[in-house]
This record gives C-alpha cells, sequence and structure tokens, in this order.
C-alpha cells in the first residue's frame, strides 16, 4: 500500500452525529477542577510531551496574530523534577503547535488515485468506523487490531483498551512501550511483585552514596535529570556508567565499564560473583527480606572474573573498583535504561543487576535500591491502565478471573466477554495483512521504530484498512486509508505518570486549530458508530474519574487522585488507595509487594545475544538517541532548530576499525546486517569500542536503522533485540555490488 496505489474499498457506516458541547470542548468546566483558556501574558502550569521526566514548564499565549507558533514555553523553576531547567525538544515544544507545522484536517485515501486527499470529520470517521465493522464481519474479532502510544495520557490510554476490548472485542491490542521498558517491568515484578520505573523519588539519587548507571546515557536522552548526577558527585556520592560508548554521561562518572554489547547480563554477574568472594554481601537483609539466594548464588560464583572479562571485554581490575565503589557506600543504586534491557534476555539481565542490589542489601531502604529509567512521556501510566497486550487498567492481569470481574463491573460488561491476552508489540506487527487485516493506531510511528522495521512496513502496507490519528503526517500515517488530526499536548487536559510514578496534569492552555479534535472525540465518536453511544466520555476528568474507580485496589491505584490534588501537590505518587492517603514517594520500605513480603532472587545466567558477529557479519551494532531528536523522530525533525542541531542519521565508527574497512569520516558507509541495509555518513570517534559501530534511529528512508535490528524477543517481556546485532560494513561503492544477505 502506498500513495500512489488506488484504493476500491468503500465506506458503508452512517455518518458521525454531531458531538455534543462537551465532547467539542472536553475542557469545558469539569466537575472539580476549572480549566479556562488564559490571557496572553499569563503562562499555564503543565508538562513537556516528550520524555519521562515530564518536566514542568509553563506555556504563555501569544496575541493573536503572532506570527509562528501560538504559544511561547517559558521556565517553571518550582516544579520539583526539572526545577525549571528544560532541554531542546522542550524548550522549542511549541513550535508543532503552529498551524503550518501539523496536521489540521482528516484525510482519506482516494479510490481513484490512491492518495491522500482532506475530507470532512463525518466521512472520515464513517470510513474508519466502515473498515473495522468490515474486518470483523469478514474475519473475526481478533482480525481487528490496535497499536498505541507510550506518549499517550493515562486517559487516551485507558480509553483506548477499553475500547479494543468492549467495543471491538479484540485480543490484539499492545503499544509502543514494549519496545521501551517491558524488560524492567518485568523483572521489577519478578523481584518485588510490582513495576514501578524508579520506587523512590527521583531527588534520591542525589542523596545517595553510590550509583551504578547501566546503558543510559542522561547526558542526552534527558538532560534536566543531569543535575541530580551533579549533586550526587557534589555530596560526595560516586557514579559507575556502564555502557560500550563513552558519552557525555560517562563523561561524569568515577568509572567507566565499556562492556560489549549484549553482554550486560554476564557483567553484573561478574559484579555478583565478586560480592560473594569477598564478603561483602548482607547476610542479615538477605535472611530477614529476600528468598531464592542460594540458587542465584551458585549462578553467580559460575561467573568467575577472567570469564567474565573475556565475555565482556571489562578487565578485572575494573570489576574489582566497582564492585568497592559501590559496596563501600552506606546506600547505593543500580538504574538501568535501554542498553541492558533492549535484549532477548532483557528480562534475566535486569534481574542479574537486581540480584546485586538485594545480595547486597540495597533495596527497600531509604536511598537505596533498583530503578528503571523510563523513556517515553507516559511509559509508566501507558502501561498501567490498559493498551497492553496482557493488562487491565490499575496494573491488573488480565488473565486473573477477580481482575476481570473488577473492571468488567466498572464497565458494565460481562467479565465473560473481555478477551484474553494479546500478542505483544513486535507479534501483532509481525501478523499485520495475515491475521491482523486491520489496524487502528494512536501516537505511534512503527514504520520507523520498530525492530527489522523494512519488514514492518511491508505488513504495514499488506493491511486491508489502516486508520491513523497523530499530531503530523509520520511515515506509517502516510500509508493509512484515514488519518485523523488530533490535538496536541498543549491544546488538550489529561494526566501522565512519569518515571517516579508520579502523576502528573497536563492542563490546556489554548483550543486546538479547527478541523482538529482530541484522541478521546475520536474514540467517542467512534463507539457511537459502532454501536456504544455511552461509556466513552470526551472529557478527560470524566475519563479519569472512571479510571480511578477501574484502578482501585489494583496494584496501581489511582482512586485517591484526583486533578485537584495533582495540581495543589506537584503531583501524587501511587498507590494511593483514598482521598485521604498521602500517596506513596518511597515503594517497599516495610516489605515489597510478593504475597510473603519478601523480595526474589533471579537464578539467571549468562548467554549469548541472539546473533553475534561471525566471518560474515564481524562487527556489532547497536543504537540508541541523540540530544536534539526524540524516538521515531515524526515530530522533533519538523523543528528547524533541532533538525540543524541533528541533521541526520550517521555511523559513529571508531578510527581504527574504519580504516581496517578503508571508509573514511564524513563518507557514505553501508552497515548490512541479515534484515537489511543501511547507509549514512561515518562519524569518526574514539568514544566506541573497535568492535561496534553505533547508528541513531531518528530517521526513515536511508538511513533508518531499524532496517537492520534483531526482532528476536525476550520469552518473558517480548522486548525485541534492538540494543545487539551482528553487521558488516561496505563502502558505498563496494555496496553497490555486494550480494544481499
Amino acid at each position: 500500500m502506498n500513495a500512489a496505489t488506488p484504493r476500491t474499498r468503500s465506506a458503508t457506516a452512517t455518518p458521525a452525529a454531531p458531538l455534543p458541547d462537551s465532547a467539542t470542548d472536553p475542557n469545558t468546566a469539569p466537575a472539580t477542577l476549572a480549566v479556562t483558556l488564559p490571557g496572553p501574558d499569563a503562562p499555564v502550569d503543565t508538562h513537556c510531551p516528550y520524555c519521562s521526566l515530564q518536566c514542568g514548564m509553563g506555556l504563555r499565549r501569544l496575541p493573536a496574530g503572532a506570527a509562528g507558533a501560538p504559544a511561547e514555553v517559558v521556565e517553571r523553576p518550582a516544579f520539583p523534577v526539572n526545577r525549571g531547567a528544560l532541554c531542546g525538544k522542550g524548550r522549542t515544544a511549541a513550535h508543532l503547535l503552529a498551524p503550518g507545522a501539523r496536521l489540521t484536517e482528516p484525510l482519506v485515501r482516494d479510490t481513484a488515485t490512491g492518495r491522500l486527499v482532506p475530507a470532512d470529520w463525518d466521512t472520515a470517521l464513517a470510513r474508519v468506523a466502515a473498515g473495522l465493522s468490515r474486518t470483523r464481519a469478514a474475519h473475526g474479532k481478533d482480525a481487528v487490531g490496535v497499536f498505541g502510544g507510550g506518549g499517550l495520557t493515562n486517559e487516551k490510554a485507558y480509553a483506548l483498551g477499553k475500547f479494543a476490548r468492549v467495543v471491538l472485542g479484540t485480543s490484539q491490542i499492545d503499544y509502543n512501550g514494549r519496545f521501551c521498558m517491558s524488560s524492567a517491568a518485568a523483572a521489577h515484578q519478578r523481584a518485588f511483585g510490582l513495576d514501578r520505573g524508579l520506587p523512590f523519588p527521583l531527588a534520591d539519587v542525589a542523596r545517595t552514596g553510590c550509583v551504578i548507571l547501566v546503558g543510559s546515557n542522561l547526558a542526552e536522552t534527558m538532560p534536566p535529570a543531569l543535575h541530580y548526577v551533579t549533586e550526587l558527585k557534589e555530596n560526595g556520592g560516586r557514579l559507575i556508567v556502564v555502557d560500550p560508548r563513552r558519552t557525555r554521561t560517562a563523561d561524569q562518572a568515577d568509572l567507566h565499564l565499556a562492556p560489549r554489547p549484549g553482554t550486560d547480563l554476564a557483567l553484573a554477574l561478574g559484579l555478583l560473583h565478586l560480592v560473594v568472594a569477598e564478603g561483602r554481601t548482607d547476610e542479615e537483609f538477605i535472611a530477614a527480606r529476600t528468598s531464592g539466594w542460594p540458587a542465584a548464588r551458585a549462578a553467580a560464583m559460575a561467573h568467575w572474573p577472567e570469564l567474565v572479562e573475556r565475555i565482556t571485554g571489562v578487565p578485572v581490575p575494573q570489576l574489582r573498583s566497582a564492585v568497592s565503589l559501590f559496596c563501600a557506600a552506606d546506600s547505593a543504586m543500580v538504574l538501568t535504561a535501554r542498553g541492558p534491557e533492549q535484549q532477548s534476555k532483557g528480562t534475566d539481565t535486569v534481574g542479574a543487576w537486581i540480584n546485586l542490589c538485594l545480595a547486597t542489601g540495597r533495596a527497600g531502604r531509604e536511598h537505596s535500591g533498583y530503578g528503571c529509567l523510563t523513556g517515553q512521556g507516559n511509559g509508566q501510566g501507558g502501561r498501567e491502565h490498559g493498551q497492553k497486550a496482557d493488562q487491565l487498567p490499575g496494573y491488573r492481569k488480565l488473565s486473573d478471573p477477580a481482575a476481570r470481574a473488577h473492571v468488567a463491573g466498572v464497565w458494565g460488561v460481562p467479565p465473560e466477554s473481555l478477551p484474553g491476552p494479546g500478542r505483544s508489540a513486535y507479534e501483532l506487527l509481525d501478523a499485520l495483512g495475515r491475521d491482523v487485516r486491520a489496524l487502528l493506531l494512536m501516537g505511534s510511528n512503527p514504520v520507523v521504530s520498530a525492530p527489522r522495521a523494512a519488514h514492518v512496513e511491508q505488513r504495514v502496507r499488506a493491511l486491508d484498512f489502516l486508520a491513523v490519528a497523530d499530531v503530523v503526517l509520520s511515515e506509517t500515517a502516510a500509508l493509512a486509508d484515514v488519518v485523523l488530526p488530533v490535538a496536541q499536548w498543549a491544546e488538550e487536559t489529561g494526566t501522565t505518570t512519569n518515571l517516579e510514578g508520579r502523576v502528573l496534569l497536563r492542563r490546556r492552555a489554548l483550543p486546538p486549530p479547527p478541523g482538529v479534535r482530541t484522541d478521546l472525540q475520536v474514540l467517542h465518536s467512534l463507539a457511537a458508530l459502532l454501536g456504544w453511544e455511552k461509556g466513552f466520555p470526551a472529557d478527560p476528568e470524566e475519563t479519569f474519574d472512571e479510571l480511578r474507580r477501574a484502578s482501585a485496589g489494583g496494584p496501581a491505584d489511582y482512586a485517591g487522585i484526583t486533578y485537584r490534588r495533582i495540581a495543589a501537590e506537584d503531583g501524587v505518587f501511587w498507590p494511593c488507595s483514598g482521598e485521604d492517603h498521602p500517596g506513596t514517594p518511597r515503594l517497599f520500605l516495610d516489605r515489597f509487594a510478593t504475597p510473603d513480603g519478601r523480595a526474589r532472587f533471579a537464578p539467571v545466567t549468562h548467554r549469548p545475544a541472539a546473533e553475534e558477529p561471525d566471518d560474515r557479519y564481524p562487527v556489532v551494532l547497536t543504537t540508541g538517541r541523540v540530544l536534539a531528536q526524540y524516538q521515531s523522530g515524526a515530530q522533533t525533525r519538523r523543528v528547524p532548530e533541532l533538525t540543524t542541531a541533528a541533521p541526520g542519521p550517521y555511523v559513529e565508527i571508531h578510527p581504527r576499525l574504519a580504516r581496517q574497512y578503508g571508509i573514511e569520516d564524513g563518507r557514505p558507509v553501508a552497515v548490512v546486517s541479515r534484515r537489511g541495509r543501511a547507509v549514512a555518513p561515518a562519524r569518526y570517534s574514539e568514544a566506541i569500542r573497535a568492535d561496534t559501530v553505533f547508528m541513531p534511529f531518528h530517521w526513515p528512508g536511508p538511513g533508518r536503522a531499524n532496517t537492520l535490528t534483531n526482532p528476536a524477543l525476550d520469552p518473558v517481556s517480548g522486548m525485541p533485540e534492538f540494543k545487539t546485532c551482528a553487521v558488516r560494513l561496505e563502502r558505498v561503492e563496494q555496496a553497490a555490488r555486494a550480494e544481499e544477505a
């Protein structure tokens, strides 16, 4: 399917009725928190639309007729997470609010020309309803899929999951957060019985004695958080960074460990081996608050230092130094990000780092513990409230009869009507055009962001019907039958949950442009067209109040969190079971969330990556983000200041490796894996291992890094192995003649 291919299908659904006033303006006078549009000089307190820090910012409307964006970002120093600091993405976030930078009218695929052409909302919604209905009638409920995003607000994520399971009756729903923190979530659940990215406030990082930061480049991915590292060091704390590249964050470290990509599990096991061998375990803590230690200890003891050095490339003296720094401090933390998590053994890898915390008594105590630096803006809340394949709102398990009964009661449907767990994200994308014939997609761009992206693009093109709701015409939206232009962060009210588990309120600061509706309005209208006149309010606060009821009593309990409380308290930490409950900034201080209250060790052992280098593909590729771009780049690539700072893809390569292949700095180089070929300019750097190359993943086209990446999945979390695959390098003039893998 592409823009040049004619369409032959037609819509037959009844046109949508006009939305009621409350749906046309979903932020009109909610019951408990009045939301009014400010004057030009009064900034509205809100939050950045990008990463999981959810930095506080103000948004000031500009006078009518002003050129460019209709508002400007101002600092919000009183918000405790970022204290006014913003990165370049946050500072320029208002650029996309300008009508010329985003979608402002629905688009439908013209059946004669195959091109996307403007349409009115009634026509567009009718075509979506018809496409979904036709597919269900012809192929069954599970032939319709839903794919969400980690940037959707809690209200949208909740409504989307409910829409999939109640209106469509499909089990085939997942979201791009599966590609972000799912391995850490699975390991967190296995060890502690509960997953919250950080079980403590981010401010605790500055107060601990030592931090091991694994696979995170905070200086580029969430720069305002770097001040906590600065404060840590000013307070006498130590920083250990684990990363195959010497990043700007690694430059801040007291010790930098540079393992081969895909060997973080062996590294963690090797450190635990040394902890045991040097008598540094906390036996009292282990006996009182954990279970499973003998098996985990035995697994670690099979990973002696010299073996770990051979596997990881990290010298034994550095291993010993890391253990010494970590254990010498009175308190300590391990924080992981995508490096160790985006692996086919990511759950076990995170489990090994948790084992290190448990064995040394660095969990369930103030200023100590394991935490995950969640990536996407609402990656935490997005997985808590129902758009993940196996979960219901409140982090309830879809396979749990009691959970099904509770949520079904809130929704007013029989528990047996709810479908069971569906496919994880990549499995769902891989099934497109085969088992899953129609897809409703909100807030994601998998044609760029998914592993084995060329294959995913083929699967998207093979769909019978695709509807996309987005702010911009992303690469995936450009392939759709219907594109619905939806409101942005500044044009609607809603909640997000940041990496600390702090539930925040994004306030509406200005109305969306004419022709643009909110995602909640879209779901409200589609539900009505498909026979559900009630149950899908377009008002975000009404949706949130229902979410509170659905989550009540669940692991992620939001029952006591209200819009008014969030506004008054700079966010409320879940779980919060009642309006008189203070919220829970720090988890696990008294007991863990397991049935017996004990944390569970994981008896894990090292295994190779799904794809190791060989004679044909002798180099390791790893991928990641850069400072000026975000995720698939669908939005940030449209901001001139950010595009000037990071205009396109590149291949970071050590000069020694480049000379081996005759690759010149700045000249195009082809990177070839078993899945495809990408071409981008070489960028010399001595900050990367000489057996590894790095590509950022923000761009489509010839330099699309995810053309190369391996979709091998973690068996527990469903996380693909983004962070390591085997490649070969070719000079472009040679590559044209080379036989494809």
